[in-house]
């Protein structure tokens, strides 16, 4: 993709993805859980993204994308990087569509959500120490066997078929005033921002790292943008070591602020899902309620929304999360 297609979609980009969206999934829910109140100390709604099709909310840009390929670009095939579940989201809309699909994971990923997306017809690969390595190796095989290349971040189609939940939850709850949601490439987060000024909400979008995953962070509050030589969380979906030009250049401008967590933190997300809402949320999915809570008193008697943003948790990892002491 040319940086001229790196435009940032409108709010009337992200209207017109419903179609694509809802053609092959329904609306999530927007839920509130009396014991969650009772934990972050405000009026607290979860957004279940975590109850999607794939188990996350990546699979909005996947099926708004790759509805729209051209004819040239679905017999070339699909290839892109993931940790699992933007991977799993071009896996499904490929099926869907009957478009060939590869993507390359960083070796050791998440066994869970590697069969996840070979179950949804994608050839998996396994390259390179981190999503990162992965994606860079995309790229390279992208120029070389001709696939249709789809970024993570640098698609505008991705972005305005996430911003789909933002504009669910802002018609639910127009009145929210705080809208907590994971950053690892910021694809959420941006559509977030992009829906927030399209309808004129006075919202303050709240982005969450991981603190050894910060890359996002420390660019964001810098003069200049920064990459990480290694990340160090057990959060796949944060797990970036640097920006990327197009979800950068929204949020740079329209978030209101970030949050990074320790890994105790983000272990603690888990559990409060698991035991305040009975829900199964991995540790990105986890991250916008232990970032309310991280916020405290700052919140008291507001009302706040928090993104569930997957819930594709391996069992191993689960295992030593819920019995941490």
């Amino acid at each position: 993709m040319s940086d001229a297609d790196l435009r940032a979609p409108a709010f009337e980009d992200v209207l017109e993805a419903r179609v694509r969206v809802y053609a092959a999934m329904p609306r999530s829910p927007l839920r509130r859980y009396p014991l969650l109140d009772e934990w972050l100390g405000c009026e607290a709604w979860v957004k279940h993204e975590n109850h999607n099709p794939t188990g996350s909310f990546k699979i909005r840009g996947g099926l708004n994308l790759i509805a729209q390929l051209s004819d040239n670009e679905r017999r070339r095939g699909v290839i892109s990087a993931s940790t699992g579940n933007h991977g799993q989201s071009i896996a499904y809309a490929c099926r869907l569509h009957g478009v060939r699909c590869r993507i390359v994971v960083p070796v050791g990923n998440n066994p869970e959500k590697n069969a996840a997306m070979r179950g949804f017809g994608a050839e998996v690969v396994e390259h390179g120490r981190d999503y990162d390595e992965a994606r860079v190796y995309v790229e390279s095989l992208a120029v070389g066997e001709g696939w249709r290349y789809v970024h993570s971040a640098n698609e505008p189609l991705l972005l305005a078929g996430v911003g789909t939940y933002a504009a669910e939850m802002l018609e639910e709850a127009p009145d929210l005033e705080y809208l907590f949601v994971p950053v690892g490439g910021g694809s959420g987060a941006a559509g977030c921002c992009i829906v927030c000024r399209g309808v004129g909400a006075r919202t303050k979008v709240v982005g969450v790292q991981a603190a050894g995953a910060d890359a996002f962070a420390r660019s964001w509050r810098g003069p200049e943008r920064v990459a990480a030589s290694r990340v160090d969380t057990f959060a796949e979906g944060l797990a970036t070591r640097v920006t990327f030009d197009l979800t950068f250049a929204i949020l740079k401008q329209q978030l209101d602020d970030v949050v990074t967590l320790e890994e105790p933190e983000l272990e603690e997300g888990v559990r409060a899902a698991l035991r305040l809402t009975h829900n199964l949320a991995e540790g990105a999915g986890a991250a916008s309620i232990a970032a309310a809570r991280n916020y405290g008193h700052v919140l008291a008697g507001k009302k706040v929304g928090c993104v569930m943003t997957g819930g594709n948790i391996d069992l191993r990892t689960l295992g030593r999360v819920v019995t941490a002491p």
